[in-house]
């Protein structure tokens, strides 16, 4: 599993973007949350995820998780 922070949420589409370690941005949906709701997100919070293929072929974050503390 990877880390990062989230970098932007548009809570009315429900899907946002993490920050990877590396400095790069992944869309996610609020779909792919797991043990989360996406109205309680905020930006800047670290979470835990894995990388998969959306519908159109391109990266994105999955199975997202909020960072253990």
């Amino acid at each position: 599993m990877q880390e990062g922070t989230i970098r932007r949420l548009v809570s009315d589409r429900n899907f946002g973007f993490i920050r990877r370690m590396d400095g790069a941005d992944l869309f996610f949906h609020g779909s792919d949350l797991q043990e989360a709701v996406f109205a309680a997100l905020r930006e800047g919070q670290a979470v835990g995820f894995e990388i998969g293929r959306g519908r159109d072929g391109r990266l994105e974050a999955v199975k997202v998780r909020l960072a253990k503390s």
